[in-house]
């Protein structure tokens, strides 16, 4: 009897044995120099000690006491900075030329695999978050929510959905009818938010990428700006705004637009009402300069896309040193994949290095692809640096990015919320 007791009692527990998580050791990152992305002093020998995906501790070798049992990761001689973030990606992009006609029948399946491919990708560059500022049938918003769960591999990601294009407007079709007018545009807005998009994107000028019209037209109204920009707030979401107008700019920042996207044709003066507003900038500027000219030769890009870039690269270098001239927030974004080659380095890389050479400091560079980023999105409480209690996203370099910015092609190492997705040198091992 008191066999059979034993026996049943196993049997009561066995479910608990099969199902309650062991538990997993305590990551150690030892020997390595975090960089304070604030300004302050870098903490040099430091020791970070890491439980499940966060930070629980973090100082000196001297004042940190390292659990017996912790997995050690040896980062000496290396410099240690908060995960890279790129606040304009498209993972489903599709440009005229070749690679439009290569994708013209691309099935949903197969853009899923395709946006799943290049999310791995933007880990290997040091990419930890992204922004997605509107992409195709929804397959961001499907890929966020597989990445959260533990499905797919990827960065953290913050979506808008599908944008919201008008009729004749940049990323329109000729002869295709959009949503038009406020009453329309703020049912979309409230459509994509509904789906689980966090950002609305609205095209509220010309662009480079959509044949006819000039770059710095207006062409959304005041009113749909206005109502589009209402209508997202009151649902805690923010605006995106593409725009290479001062025009168009001028009414966004004054309706409370969040994020300006590119400002190819800024001027001084809608940069200084961006600046009183608080309104960020999000530049994009590896697009329309030289280093990204074996890209576009790559994917086939027909003579106009070309014409068009060519045109606007001196005015958007001009608006691009403008702003940091008269200090407008900006937060780094490429509007290529993070990791697209460029310069010997990433799309990512070449983008602050731009930065730098466009009258920002390398702190400042840096600063614009971690903690200023996560201001933006409104998550600093959780990234865009390395202290206790937020998301253990980690890079290690071979020198200080904050002497010199192009010490970020030197990245030999990439964790993203306590995983490890790239380790050049096994120093996890």
């Amino acid at each position: 009897m008191k066999t059979s007791m034993k026996i049943l009692g196993a049997l009561v527990l066995l479910p608990t044995l099969l199902f309650t998580p062991l538990a997993t050791a305590v990551t150690a990152m030892v020997g390595g120099t975090v960089v304070n992305v604030d300004g302050g002093a870098a903490l040099d020998d430091a020791v970070i000690l890491i439980d499940g995906e966060r930070i629980t501790a973090m100082g000196s070798r001297a004042d940190v006491s390292i659990p017996a049992d912790a997995q050690l990761i040896d980062v000496s001689g290396k410099w240690l900075i908060p995960g890279l973030m790129n606040m304009h990606v498209h993972p489903g992009l599709i440009l005229p030329g070749k690679m439009a006609n290569e994708l013209a029948n691309e099935t949903d399946p197969a853009l899923a695999l395709r946006m799943a491919a290049a999310a791995r990708g933007m880990l290997t560059a040091g990419v930890t978050t992204i922004r997605i500022p509107g992409d195709d049938r929804h397959a961001d918003l499907a890929l966020d929510r597989s990445i959260r769960k533990g499905e797919s591999d990827g960065p953290r990601i913050f979506s808008a959905g599908e944008s919201l294009i008008i009729t004749g407007g940049h990323g329109s079709k000729p002869g295709v009818v959009y949503a038009d007018g406020p009453d329309e545009l703020v049912k979309a807005a409230r459509q994509q938010i509904s789906l689980g998009a966090s950002w609305v994107k609205i095209l509220i000028s010309g662009g480079i990428a959509t044949d006819g019209g000039d770059i710095a037209e207006a062409l959304m109204t005041p009113e749909e700006i206005n109502a589009v920009v209402d209508a997202a707030h009151r649902y805690g979401a923010k605006v995106a705004a593409h725009s290479g107008s001062s025009i168009a700019t001028t009414v966004a920042v004054d309706a409370g637009v969040d994020s300006i996207e590119h400002g190819y044709t800024l001027d001084k003066k809608v940069l200084q009402k961006m600046k009183r507003a608080g309104t960020w900038l999000v530049p994009t500027i590896v697009v329309s300069q030289p280093a990204t000219a074996p890209f576009f030769e790559r994917i086939g890009s027909p003579q106009w896309y070309l014409d068009r870039r060519d045109s606007v690269g001196k005015q958007h270098w001009e608006a691009l040193r403008t702003a940091v001239d008269v200090g407008v927030n900006i937060a780094l974004g490429t509007d290529q994949l993070p990791q697209e080659p460029n310069d010997g380095t990433t799309a990512t890389v070449r983008e602050a290095e731009y930065y730098v050479e466009a009258g920002m400091t390398p702190l400042q560079a840096l600063r614009s692809a971690t903690v200023q980023t996560a201001k933006m999105l409104g998550a600093e409480d959780s990234i865009g640096s390395l202290e206790v209690g937020k998301y253990a996203d980690i890079v290690a370099v071979g020198a200080d990015p904050s002497a010199d910015i192009s010490a970020l092609r030197s990245i030999s190492f990439v964790m993203k919320g306590g995983k490890v997705y790239r380790d050049d040198e096994d120093l996890a091992n």
